[in-house]
């Protein structure tokens, strides 16, 4: 099949969760088309089988806001056109789902149909459609689409909760490429981080207040005391900076690390020891399934997907959002006991073989072939 993907080309989980997805698909022998703004992130090579085409909005003074809906909509036309596109993928309900259907009814007026695959990651409905102004907008965008799937069975009933939905909605969780992270050979210095005699703690995000970041600091403000350890802040967000204000305030500076979007974090995973994942909003925490993959035990709240990705008392342990003295207690408990951080890194592995890419693509596929039939 010949697919065009739309997604954000950033850091953040969707944006991964699609360009992992077009890689593997392209192994399997489809023919992929990014079309975005800029390269996305994870995509490292482009090949036969793997191609981007960039949306270029031009600026005109005569609007405040540019109209990327209208740009994106109008190279989607081209891209299906020139490349015999048969199904567009878009991530995100608004605005790509939105132009996405512009896209198609330009289409039909020269004869072409073309399906659309809508995957909802999460803000898309519980912070941007929830908005009165755009409700409307994304029950009609979703309503549109032909097949639509969502990263978590708790995003999915929030859907179904907020919005008019008439279609059936599939779940397809969030993946992980396991051969990627076999095949990836460690060059990173461990040394770089953190002190042989010092544990590895990590956290993830886009550092929005809904990640609750000072919580993060708070908890390993109280694991630091009992334990030699180093947190590692890995993520750019409005958040940042207070949070790198109360370690200068609070003497934590040289024991937290901000290392700001990074390329590495494969690298940095493999030397952790516990990542911490407190958000009160968390669609699925695909941050916590990279750590898992590294044998990396997860302490997480117990909001959204996480529950049907953290196993409690298996791969890591749920605690309700703010209970910092709880989460740290477990912590403080994982990190003194080397038999117990053992047990949980190995079964944290073992509950991320759930999430192998490999077996999602299949369900992908599927969804592919029902959107095709539908048109």
């Amino acid at each position: 099949m010949n697919i065009a993907i739309v997604c954000y080309p950033t850091f953040g989980g969707s944006g991964v969760v699609a360009t992992e997805l077009g890689i593997e698909l392209s192994k399997n022998g489809h023919e992929i088309h990014f079309v975005t703004y800029s390269q996305p992130v994870r995509l490292e090579a482009l090949n036969a089988k793997l191609n981007f085409h960039e949306v270029n909005v031009p600026r005109y003074s005569l609007f405040k806001f540019q109209p990327y809906e209208l740009a994106l909509s109008s190279r989607l036309v081209d891209v299906v056109k020139e490349n015999n596109i048969e199904i567009l993928h878009v991530h995100y309900a608004i605005p790509h789902a939105y132009a996405a259907y512009m896209a198609k009814k330009m289409l039909q007026d020269d004869g072409i149909n073309i399906p659309i695959v809508t995957t909802l990651h999460g803000t898309d409905i519980t912070l941007v459609g929830s908005h009165p102004f755009y409700k409307t907008a994304v029950s009609f965008s979703i309503n549109n689409s032909d097949c639509i799937t969502a990263v978590s069975k708790s995003l999915k009933n929030d859907t179904i909760e907020l919005f008019d939905i008439e279609k059936d909605i599939e779940v397809i969780h969030n993946f992980i490429d396991f051969e990627k992270k076999t095949l990836k050979k460690n060059l990173y210095d461990r040394n770089l981080l953190a002190k042989e005699d010092e544990k590895i703690i990590v956290h993830v995000s886009n550092f929005r207040p809904l990640k609750r970041i000072m919580d993060v600091i708070y908890v390993f403000e109280q694991i630091s005391s009992k334990i030699n350890s180093k947190l590692i802040m890995i993520g750019e967000g409005p958040e940042k900076s207070k949070a790198q204000r109360y370690c200068i305030k609070n003497n934590l500076n040289d024991k937290v690390v901000f290392l700001g979007n990074s390329s590495e974090i494969y690298d940095i995973l493999s030397f952790s020891d516990l990542f911490l994942l407190l958000s009160e909003k968390e669609s699925f925490g695909l941050s916590a399934l990279e750590a898992m993959i590294h044998k990396v035990p997860v302490i997480s709240t117990n909001v959204g997907g996480l529950p049907e990705l953290n196993k409690d008392n298996y791969s890591g342990f749920l605690f309700d959002i703010g209970e910092i003295n709880k989460m740290a207690k477990k912590s403080i408990e994982i990190l003194s006991n080397d038999e117990l951080l053992k047990i949980l890194k190995n079964q944290a592995f073992e509950n991320a073989k759930r999430f192998d890419i490999k077996k999602v693509i299949k369900q992908y596929e599927s969804v592919y072939k029902k959107a095709i039939d539908l048109n």
